[in-house]
């Protein structure tokens, strides 16, 4: 052995190990990344004798914005929807769906990446592993309920959470923007728990973009269906600029 080299049971000591919750097992680290776009990567020191170069300015960081589809008929024009709000400049989007709301659109058709339940379950084997419905949360910038169901804003409106977006939600940062678009029967919507239910949501600091009049798919005349596609982007861009969030030129 040589002079150099300390004894088996020293070697080490120097370095001691972090704590335990600055461990995160790489294989983790490297899937959060990737699942959530951040690159893994080290800046080159600077040559001794020369101060570090100051960054130069990039291009502003996109607007996050998180779309969630629930199961009424109007999820039919989620494609449109994803396709109109992917013309704003600067802005990237993701889909979290309800189960319910698979049986109105075809996923091929949209271009982004889509979230549902299985994933939730998929992403977490381990007390290590990332939680998606606060992962999700996390990265948003703002929120976009589109449609909104019947049976989804009762859940809302009573704190509900028994799916991964209704948990994205009531875990949702109040300081952030949440529209809320909804959309049902005349029937449903006339019925009285459904305003006591959206004055519910308004007072949480949700932002409804409100149904209207027309004839709905199920033949019946009235207010109950979604907001045009127009309308609730108009709204999102809206938002934008009076939340002065990020939108490139």
């Amino acid at each position: 052995m040589s002079a150099m080299t300390p004894p088996a049971n020293q070697r080490g000591a120097a370095f001691p190990s972090l704590p335990l919750h600055f461990r995160v097992p790489y294989p983790v680290a490297r899937r959060r990344h990737r699942e959530f776009g951040w690159r893994m990567e080290s800046s080159p020191l600077p040559e001794p004798g020369f101060p570090a170069e100051k960054p130069s300015a990039g291009p502003p960081a996109p607007t996050h914005l998180l779309v969630g589809v629930t199961g009424s008929v109007a999820a039919l024009k989620l494609p449109l929807l994803i396709q109109e709000l992917l013309k704003i400049p600067g802005l990237e989007v993701k889909v979290v769906t309800t189960e319910r709301a698979k049986h109105f659109y075809n996923a091929q058709e949209i271009p982004v990446t889509l979230y549902s339940d299985e994933d939730e379950w998929q992403l977490w084997k381990g007390r290590s592993d990332p939680v998606l419905h606060i992962e999700l949360r996390r990265w948003a910038d703002l929120m976009v309920v589109a449609p909104l169901d019947a049976n989804t804003l009762a859940k809302l409106a009573n704190g509900i959470c028994d799916n991964l977006l209704t948990c994205v939600i009531r875990a949702w940062d109040l300081r952030k923007p949440l529209l809320f678009c909804p959309a049902m029967n005349t029937a449903m919507w006339e019925h009285p728990l459904t305003a006591q239910q959206v004055e519910q949501l308004k007072g949480f600091g949700y932002i409804e973009v409100p149904c209207v009049v027309k004839k709905l798919v199920c033949g019946d005349e009235g207010r109950g269906a979604m907001a045009e596609v127009w309308t609730i982007v108009e709204r999102v861009k809206r938002i934008l600029e009076e939340r002065d969030l990020p939108m490139q030129s």
